[in-house]
């Protein structure tokens, strides 16, 4: 789907340098005009949803699609024409009919074709055969009935015997027979042959010598072949914790996000820059809310907590009060869905984020970071420890006020939530770069434009069957 941005921007770029050259006799380039243009149509296109994917894909989805594209088209003639033509009453000629109006038309409509090619491409499922013990393929159809990504692709488990001898698995040994004898005589078209766009297989799964050889053949042959966790965290995006092991910690690539690092450098002075100039600009908002708070329910405005910080450090952290005064009078406890302890006003700053806006000098202080693991509550987290594996591993970054886990998964607050934000935070930590925290960055301003993933999310109904069964 992010191919649609790079397809957007070249179109706008082409049209408007071929229209200026048919009326003007000149090549522009890319100049400011066409800067503002690309950042009013592509953020207005990110904000309202056309460069995500769909949760179903089905008619009604395509026919949003393409009236959000007509909304987009909408918003940058207005923005064009009230700047330009209202409020600094500019004489430039690309402002009237005879070029805003056809860039913009044609723009739509390339964008709107672009949009329902992908739009149909989905409706293609790829196949993958997943190998492995039975309970780490049984967590899997667990963690796919969860997602979306089980309607997108076709899968099929093969379990295999994890005992020290090493028992064959019959159908991937039949299988691979008849894959390697259809590729040595060239046949094809025997539907009794399942074919897979790519095999995945657990790092723990015993398989003898002759199938890794047969495996290895079709790698060769142009068959994707990867292990389980990766193809967890490619589809999934995510790590189920209980799919890697401490050795995978130890010897995994990635995990760069360490001190004396040059990226931990360079992500600490960004937080420095962008909070500095956060806590400037959000100041009057600050002001505001607390005055409403105050007006609401009275003092105090701001509410403190011990959260756990980097390696497990205790660190305080500062939030505009969303709750009553005796929310906790009887200890710590989760959030819900509809929460009575939350005021009205509190309600309102927590869909807005904007009580999370404090935290911005626990950034300034170094013991929190933009971009990061939410930090969780001490005393919740012994719990934690204790249920979820590999838990204290997301204390080798600094905690942040967002993250991938909370542009990806909405608000937590059960002990499931917690797991599922873990291997959120445990792709993180493995991929974190400067890039992907500028893509948080992003995901997080569009969640804040739609007040959306700050209200705990009903309880998931059980699946009735899962993915392969």
């Amino acid at each position: 789907m992010a191919s649609l941005a790079v397809f957007d921007a070249a179109l706008l770029i082409a049209t408007y340098n071929v229209l200026f050259l048919r009326q003007f006799g000149d090549l522009p380039g890319i100049t400011r005009s066409v800067w503002g243009l690309l950042i009013l149509w592509l953020g207005f296109s990110y904000l309202l949803g056309r460069y995500s994917r769909d949760e179903k894909v089905r008619r009604g989805n395509l026919r949003r699609r393409l009236l959000l594209t007509m909304a987009v088209a909408f918003v940058v003639v207005a923005v064009v024409v009230l700047v330009l033509n209202w409020a600094l009453r500019a004489q430039d000629p690309r402002t009237f009919r005879s070029f805003l109006i056809p860039l913009i038309t044609a723009v739509t409509s390339g964008s709107a074709l672009a949009q329902a090619w992908v739009f149909r491409k989905q409706h293609y499922r790829r196949s993958f055969l997943l190998v492995g013990e039975e309970y780490l393929l049984d967590i899997l159809k667990n963690e796919l009935s969860q997602s979306r990504v089980s309607r997108e692709i076709l899968l099929t488990f093969c379990p295999t015997d994890s005992s020290a001898n090493g028992a064959s698995t019959p159908w991937l040994d039949g299988w691979l027979q008849k894959t390697q004898e259809r590729m040595d005589f060239a046949t094809s078209g025997d539907s009794s042959i399942p074919e897979f766009d790519g095999i995945a297989i657990s790092d723990s799964a015993i398989l003898d010598d002759r199938l890794l050889q047969q495996l290895l053949g079709l790698r060769i042959g142009g068959t994707s072949v990867s292990s389980l966790m990766l193809w967890a965290e490619h589809h999934l995006q995510r790590v189920p914790p209980e799919l890697f092991t401490s050795r995978w910690l130890v010897q995994a690539e990635g995990f760069e996000l360490q001190p004396g690092r040059l990226g931990w450098r360079i992500k600490r002075l960004g937080d420095l820059l962008v909070a500095s100039v956060l806590l400037l600009l959000a100041s009057p908002l600050i002001a505001l809310a607390a005055l409403l708070i105050i007006m609401e329910d009275g003092r105090p405005v701001f509410y403190s907590q011990e959260r756990t910080g980097l390696f497990g450090d205790i660190i305080r952290i500062w939030k505009l009060r969303t709750m009553h005064t005796q929310a906790e009078a009887v200890g710590a406890q989760w959030a819900k869905r509809n929460d009575p302890r939350i005021t009205k006003i509190g309600a309102w700053l927590r869909k807005t984020r904007i009580d999370e806006l404090p935290q911005l000098i626990s950034v300034l202080k170094g013991e929190m970071s933009l971009i990061g693991p939410r930090p969780e509550r001490p005393e919740i987290e012994l719990d934690l420890e204790e249920r979820i594996p590999h838990y204290r591993c997301r204390h080798w970054v600094r905690p942040g006020l967002s993250g991938w886990a909370q542009v990806c998964y909405p608000y937590g607050a059960s002990f499931a939530d917690s797991r599922m934000k873990l291997s959120y935070d445990i792709f993180y930590l493995r991929n974190a770069n400067l890039f992907l925290d500028a893509f948080i960055l992003i995901k997080t301003i569009r969640l804040v434009f739609r007040a959306e993933g700050a209200v705990p999310a009903p309880p998931p109904t059980p699946a009735t069957s899962l993915p392969g069964e």
